[in-house]
């Protein structure tokens, strides 16, 4: 049989030495130690709580920034395009500077996750398409689809917005 441990135990402990003799904390006090020890704990847990759940709601408040951060460019090109418009009436030079910044639009999306999903040619999914009209088609199979009225994007597996589409139908 082991003999116990004063240190782990306080019955033991006061078994082993006389009242007068005891020179270690009482086992009140011990208690109180034990007690306030949990208070502590629980309220540096508490603090955690509120940290994390103060750093999720930040995190979610500014979630958009890089986005923003990479649009404003986009946006002063478009601000200029528009200050170009009222001085020059060179419609050429404005198409391209619009097509420069649609350009730089589809490279930001794309580097943030965005991808346009494919339509022409391909077969109608719902999931991912919404057809605004159906209309007969020579060359191609039914339920093809032949137009895009506005691009459908999808960001990672999730669909943004679906892409309005014209399909073909048979004759």
């Amino acid at each position: 049989m082991t003999t116990p441990d004063p240190e782990l135990d306080p019955v033991a402990e006061s078994a082993s030495e006389s009242p007068a003799a005891s020179t270690g904390p009482s086992p009140e006090e011990r208690l109180q130690d034990a007690e306030d020890r949990v208070l502590r704990a629980q309220a540096e847990l508490e603090n955690f709580r509120r940290r994390a759940r103060r750093e999720y709601d930040d995190a979610l408040k500014y979630r958009e920034i890089d986005l923003l951060r990479d649009l404003l460019p986009v946006l002063d090109n478009a601000l200029r395009a528009v200050e170009a418009a009222d001085k020059t009436a060179d419609v050429e030079s404005l198409k391209a500077g619009f097509r420069m910044t649609a350009q730089q639009i589809e490279k930001l999306l794309d580097a943030h996750g965005c991808k346009t999903i494919e339509t022409v040619g391909q077969p109608f999914d719902p999931a991912v398409h919404d057809a605004i009209l159906q209309q007969p088609a020579a060359d191609v199979a039914p339920g093809t689809i032949v137009a895009v009225a506005s691009r459908g994007y999808r960001l990672h597996d999730r669909v943004v917005r679906p892409a309005q589409v014209i399909v073909a139908k048979q004759e």
